[in-house]
């Protein structure tokens, strides 16, 4: 067989290794599983006192479905035979008489996941790149080979429908509290404890009873309504139907996509022909292509030192030591570091969910108030206020510190780079790494390419961007960049309505009906008032900025930062009143200027391409990825 390999040992156990020919990771394809149903006709014949499944690469078990064939989808028929290849191929599997059992390590999603659920048991190896999740929903799909059935059965429904219903995944150690795994262990020990379950046998796990009763029938509707109230506050059903049609198959058919009658919304035919699927589908191209970047260069870092303690630079800093690299931080003073280390503190309580993986973390952030770090760093990033001359100065000393290979940047989100390089010897080490806030949400990162930039400098810029799991987008040095580019226009527009009488709430509700993630207003509280202004003047000429703006800003009110801006904040939220009703054309107003100053970022190049203005838009700025991006939605509105 090319892409499977079945090895037999003395014992009686037989292993089934999946290593995708041609392929630098494993994807379900259609020869894939057509091969996978030829493995189980030989292990029939022969059967084995138990089965290990296993990836034969090093960086992950199995990604899932291979993506492209969805986008070869001709009809219905098709459609169809893409569920049924899958769901045949794991429903033969679970019924299979020997023993099986997933040994999982590295990413584990979608089909590849739905494979390991089809197994009697799983064994997760206790690693940071070890990930279990079903992430269909983000394509604007559903997991049609069996995840919905039997995930809720191991998991119970609320578990369940939380990992189907927003995609995410967890970690080895919270798959095996949930259940979802039977045992999770290090990676030194992982071959031993595989083939020592399957020797044991233990009972399959059972659900505890309160869990097993959410599986009841009539407990399904009521989870399954409550659960669609949540979806409804972040996902409207116009533009996002797959976590309805989640839903609904759990409901109605116990998971099973085929039952579903073709012409019903929830149905797998439906789906591909939705226009949210097929941009759905264009974002994750987009995205792939993105993370591709970052594959042009070899560097690696493993020290990085931040210079500006504030909230972007703090929070860059606590993000690159929670992936794993040593980090130092610095100020003016110890005072100044004290809210940065609180905030890095409670991400890595939060995203890492365990107190020695967060204690390590912590271990990793070194408060360095006299600068010590510049001299060993790899990666030196300057996150101090938006002053040209502040910004020179500190790269005059740091040149002067840093080692020579190490990578020199700074955080700008306005300031053309020409304008700082004249603090350096040599101008050419001078890159842009510009982060967006919040730093642990948005994943885009501009790189700015200054005029006398080395060339050799961006591909290893790209590389420690997807080093720390960020997305690199290359950019011209000019003012905005891309991103803050396109954003301006927008978020004035907003902030002129208000000051024409809108409310923000409802300038706000335009947005978010329009398919944004936030509202223009919430979102330039979020950036900060006074980024708005400085940005603002730079791409707006002569034009006088909104006067509420203003107002606000020479008040010291400059948003979420502060405690108040266009709204009052508490505890990280906005407090809105309802939002009225939205006048006529006010959408448009908000987004046609977004979208005009795309075209002209592109005939500009600021950017190489089409595409990469759209990943900038949606990765940079959230533009409602259900649209496929400002650029393609104006091409086929």
């Amino acid at each position: 067989m090319e892409h499977w390999t079945i090895t037999r040992e003395a014992d009686g156990l037989a292993t089934l290794t999946f290593d995708k020919a041609g392929a630098s990771i494993n994807t379900l394809s259609a020869d894939v599983l057509a091969e996978f149903g030829e493995a189980l006709d030989r292990l029939d014949r022969e059967p084995p006192k138990g089965l290990i499944v296993r990836s034969g690469k090093d960086n992950g078990f199995i990604a899932g479905a291979d993506v492209g064939e969805f986008g070869e989808v001709k009809d219905e028929a098709g459609a169809l035979a893409i569920v049924r290849r899958g769901w045949e191929a794991f429903e033969r599997l679970a019924q299979v008489k020997y023993p099986t059992l997933a040994l999982v390590r590295g990413f584990c999603f979608g089909g590849g996941f739905e494979l390991a659920l089809a197994c009697r048991y799983r064994v997760v190896v206790d690693e940071p790149g070890t990930r279990l999740g079903l992430p269909e929903v983000m394509l604007g799909i559903v997991p049609g080979w069996g995840g919905i059935k039997r995930l809720p059965r191991l998991v119970g429904a609320p578990a369940a429908l939380d990992l189907l219903l927003t995609g995410k995944s967890v970690d080895a150690r919270r798959a095996r509290k949930l259940g979802a795994a039977d045992e999770c262990v290090p990676v030194r020990i992982m071959e031993n404890t595989a083939r020592g379950v399957l020797r044991a046998l233990p009972p399959p796990r059972a659900l505890p009873l309160p869990l097993s009763l959410t599986l009841n029938p009539l407990a399904r509707k009521v989870i399954a309504a409550q659960a669609e109230k949540e979806v409804g506050k972040r996902a409207r059903r116009a533009h996002y139907p797959a976590p309805y049609a989640i839903l609904e198959l759990f409901v109605k058919y116990d998971g099973n996509a085929l039952a579903v009658p073709p012409a019903d919304p929830a149905s797998i035919p439906t789906l591909l022909r939705s226009p949210t699927t097929a941009n759905l589908l264009r974002v994750f191209k987009l995205q792939e292509r993105l993370k591709g970047l970052g594959k042009e260069g070899d560097f690696e870092a493993g020290h990085v030192h931040v210079v500006g303690a504030g909230t972007m630079g703090g929070d860059i800093a606590a993000w690159c030591a929670l992936r794993g690299l040593r980090v130092t931080l610095q100020d003016q003073n110890a005072e100044r570091l004290v809210p940065a280390m609180k905030r890095a503190g409670k991400l890595f309580a939060d995203r890492l969910k365990d107190p020695r993986r967060a204690r390590d973390a912590r271990d990793r952030l070194i408060p360095d108030v006299a600068g010590d770090g510049v001299a060993r760093a790899d990666v030196i990033i300057e996150a101090i206020y938006e002053n040209v001359d502040a910004k020179r100065a500190l790269f005059a000393s740091l040149s002067r510190q840093a080692k020579p290979g190490a990578i020199l940047a700074t955080n700008t989100s306005s300031i053309p780079l020409e304008e700082i390089a004249t603090a350096l010897a040599d101008p050419a080490r001078l890159v842009g790494l510009h982060f967006f806030n919040p730093v642990a949400r948005m994943m885009l990162v501009e790189i700015v390419i200054g005029r006398d930039t080395k060339a050799e400098l961006v591909p290893q810029a790209a590389a420690f961007v997807r080093q720390i799991d960020k997305l690199p987008l290359p950019v011209k040095s000019a003012p905005g960049f891309l991103v803050n580019r396109v954003l301006a226009p927008y978020l004035m527009a907003a902030m002129r309505a208000v000051d024409e009488g809108v409310a923000p709430e409802t300038v706000d509700e335009a947005a978010l009906a329009f398919g944004m993630p936030m509202g223009p207003i919430e979102l330039a509280d979020t950036v900060g008032l006074d980024i708005c202004v400085s940005v603002g003047k730079l791409m707006g000429g002569d034009v006088a900025p909104p006067k509420r703006l203003m107002d606000l800003v020479e008040a010291v009110h400059l948003g979420k930062k502060t405690g108040r801006g266009f709204y009052a904040w508490v505890d990280g939220k906005a407090q809105k009143q309802k939002a009225g009703d939205v006048p006529a054309g006010l959408a448009d107003r908000l987004i046609d200027p977004y979208v005009a100053e795309a075209r002209k970022a592109l005939a500009e190049g600021i950017v190489a391409d089409a595409d990469l203005v759209d990943a900038g838009a949606i990765f940079g700025t959230g533009f409602a990825p259900f649209r496929g991006g400002p650029l393609h939605y104006a091409a086929t509105r």
